[in-house]
């Protein structure tokens, strides 16, 4: 697969790639038998099957907290001097949620964390910056990651694309994975197609906007990307989308090649696709996990070698912002993979019928900072156990 050379003095990016999501899920024919309507408006319409649903005790932190200690399970804390914390989903207006991480998972002292909000966006913003942090020093690892509940009122149309997910990656020189090229193509304009006040535990979307923001946001991210000197469309293997809902991938893929002379069939287009939708079709949206949860997606399930194929990001943040680069796929890049754990743990999820998930959705936490102790319910290594005199308590299961 031909490619242009990197322009940075060395080869950064992905070094590993960990997803982690919810103890419970819905199966979309379940909503729609709700309804009363036919389950393709979903499994066709949107292109969605099923979604993640959290349990009482879990959240952004908890998933966050499992897909990095599988990191470090496998890569060590040596190295690692930054933890970059992407969400929209934010539990605290002044403490990070990766500091919450950084203890459960025992990382040293020795390591900054941030977090970082741009909607669906920041988790890109953050591998940028990490990218740049070893750039300066290369004997520095940077744990960038990603979690997030995608959750809205019931009834609304958005709650078919509800989810959760958590992608923790291990950013470094010489990477295993994904060599994170230059340069990057961006585009930011003030919309309001999709937003959460602060009074507001779910989001407000302006549906027919989101989808005309996201066209025009990621467009405008490649003809940037092109004019900076990027590689032409015919470079590249395949294209990983920021999917709040694949048939959203679909129509950004359609549109991207259009403005590069390509005038794809739905079935070719479904076609390219398809590996980097099997997870989030069964997940929902995630959003600053979803573009690497397509990611990982695409590096588990693409039967041929990818060893050397340039793959395209296109990553989106209502609101909005949004960013087109590439990236090269390492050789050896089959041994950090993590297929077989993703698929089971997709797999080991607990099934809820539609009372259930409506009491869970129901359910939210006090706001006036009483003592509170959630239900023993997930079985992952991590928990959220409640609050107390204002503060959130979690433990190890």
């Amino acid at each position: 697969m031909p490619h242009k050379e990197s322009e940075m003095p060395m080869s950064i990016g992905i070094h590993d790639l960990a997803l982690a999501t919810s103890h419970h899920s819905l199966d979309l024919g379940n909503l729609a038998d709700h309804y009363g309507i036919d389950p393709a408006k979903f499994r066709v319409g949107i292109g969605q099957d099923v979604m993640s649903v959290l349990a009482s005790d879990e959240d952004i932190v908890t998933m966050a907290a499992d897909a990095t200690a599988r990191i470090l399970e496998r890569n060590g804390t040596d190295g690692i001097r930054t933890l970059l914390f992407a969400t929209e989903s934010g539990i605290d207006q002044s403490k990070s949620a990766g500091v919450y991480v950084h203890k459960l998972v025992g990382l040293p002292s020795t390591v900054r964390v941030v977090e970082l909000k741009q909607a669906c966006y920041s988790a890109t913003a953050a591998l940028q910056f990490a990218v740049g942090l070893i750039a300066r020093d290369p004997s520095q690892k940077v744990l960038v990651v990603a979690s997030d509940v995608a959750r809205y009122d019931l009834g609304s149309s958005g709650e078919s694309t509800q989810g959760a997910a958590a992608a923790a990656m291990l950013v470094q020189a010489d990477p295993g994975l994904l060599a994170v090229e230059v340069p990057a193509g961006v585009f930011t304009e003030d919309v309001m197609d999709f937003w959460r006040p602060n009074y507001r535990s779910t989001a407000l979307v302006d549906g027919k906007g989101s989808i005309k923001a996201y066209l025009n946001a990621i467009g405008g991210a490649w003809q940037d990307y092109l004019a900076q000197g990027g590689a032409s469309w015919e470079d590249f293997e395949a294209i990983c989308y920021h999917q709040p809902f694949t048939k959203m991938a679909s129509k950004a893929h359609r549109h991207l090649a259009v403005l590069s002379g390509h005038n794809p069939t739905p079935d070719e287009v479904a076609h390219q696709l398809e590996d980097t939708m099997r997870y989030n079709r069964l997940i929902g949206n995630s959003y600053t996990a979803s573009v690497y949860v397509a990611l990982a997606s695409l590096l588990d399930h693409h039967e041929g070698d990818l060893t050397g194929s340039r793959i395209g990001l296109a990553s989106y943040g209502s609101g909005s912002v949004a960013e087109f680069f590439g990236g090269v796929v390492q050789p050896g890049y089959r041994a950090h993979l993590r297929g077989e754990e993703h698929r089971a743990m997709i797999e080991a999820r607990v099934a809820l019928d539609h009372t259930s998930y409506e009491v869970l959705h129901k359910t939210t936490l006090p706001e006036d900072g009483r003592e509170y102790q959630t239900n023993r319910e997930g079985t992952g290594a991590f928990r959220f156990a409640g609050m107390r005199d204002h503060q959130r308590l979690y433990e190890r299961s």
